[in-house]
């Protein structure tokens, strides 16, 4: 084991509360059935670590003592555990954008979209709270960075995309703020397959103008509803 990984950490509040919500979150996923398994991870940044998720591990067994918590490097600094053979796609995510979290999951709905188009169809205003339509990134396998690379490449200007045969990724400045863009995501997957499905029909699709006057309206109001 290196140093490193042998240097004491700080337990300090804001590490157990921020490992709190992280388990609390993946727990979520598993609940709204957007995870089946120990499938799909979670983490968020404090200061210059990022607790994740552990490898293997169910998400109803994790305890407080199970932290995992790594630099932006990939070195684990905190706990036992390994960590997420995710964990190239999370760092991607933190060393390129203002994250503070991150959802990865292998939501039905929208796993089965990614294998169909290489953008979400505009269905619905939705869309825009990703910043636009939704990318599908290219096939690679999981815990390479080549998938790493391939989801920067799909969340440009975007808080969310699709791994293409694979699943979701979103991200947000809370671990709240980055359920709820994949929870939407998957809804806009589900509802796109919902009315494609009609027989010879086509659905009606927003137009760039129509989600560009979304957007800001967004800017103005903040979140619809």
């Amino acid at each position: 084991m290196s140093e490193q990984r042998r240097a004491p950490v700080g337990r300090t509040r804001d590490i157990e509360q921020a490992w709190e919500a992280v388990v609390a979150t993946a727990r979520r996923t598993a609940a709204d059935g957007l995870v089946v398994g120990t499938s799909g991870n979670v983490s968020a940044r404090v200061g210059a670590m990022v607790l994740v998720t552990p490898s293997g591990v169910p998400y109803d067994r994790l305890r407080p003592e199970d932290a995992v918590g790594v630099d932006l490097d990939g070195n684990r600094v905190l706990g036992e555990l390994a960590p997420t053979s995710e964990l190239p796609l999370h760092l991607a995510v933190y060393r390129n954008t203002g994250a503070a979290a991150v959802v990865h999951t292998h939501a039905v709905h929208a796993t089965a979209v990614s294998t169909l188009v290489s953008e979400v169809p505009p269905i619905h205003y939705a869309a825009a709270l990703l910043g636009g339509p939704v990318r599908v990134a290219a096939y690679a396998r999981y815990g390479t960075d080549e998938l790493a690379g391939n989801m920067l490449a799909a969340l440009r200007d975007r808080t969310g995309c699709l791994l293409g045969n694979h699943g979701t990724v979103t991200y947000g400045a809370t671990l709240d703020e980055a359920y709820d863009r994949t929870a939407q995501l998957e809804w806009l997957c589900r509802l796109w397959l919902a009315a494609s499905a009609v027989p010879g029909r086509s659905p009606a699709l927003l137009t760039p103008d129509q989600l560009s006057d979304v957007q800001e309206a967004l800017k103005g109001y903040g979140q619809p509803g």
